[in-house]
């Protein structure tokens, strides 16, 4: 199944033009003017752009004996509703635990991820 976003202006890192985008599973595989697509959703007036990094979250992370508020779960989906398609998630080993362990625990804990992620390991 395809997707055209039709009649939006297109936002990139140094352009703004007015334009279409074609989505085929899930992946952008055109851009241009009059595309076509089983569905079609109307962008007049609005901004399309590609959807944003936040490279410093601390999901399920352990703080003076209790946890930061969101879980991989609500906090990937409120990163969504904000634009925000992929976390860069601090990565923290417990005390005396090796780095691989720690890695392996947080991917296991990324299970409820809604968007993409990735990780940064904090040395301790």
């Amino acid at each position: 199944m395809t997707t055209v976003i039709r009649n939006g202006t297109i936002v990139t890192a140094d352009l703004s033009y007015e334009a279409d985008v074609l989505i085929e599973d899930g992946r952008i595989v055109e851009i241009g003017k009059g595309l076509q697509g089983d569905v079609e959703l109307d962008a007049s007036g609005c901004y399309v752009m590609p959807g944003g990094i936040d490279p410093h979250t601390h999901l399920e992370m352990p703080f003076m004996g209790t946890y930061s508020s969101d879980d991989f779960e609500s906090g990937t989906r409120a990163a969504l509703a904000g634009g925000t398609t992929m976390v860069v998630d601090f990565a923290l080993p417990s005390p005396g635990q090796g780095l691989m362990d720690a890695l392996k625990m947080w991917d296991n804990k990324s299970t409820r991820a809604n968007c993409d992620y990735s990780f940064h390991m904090a040395v301790t």
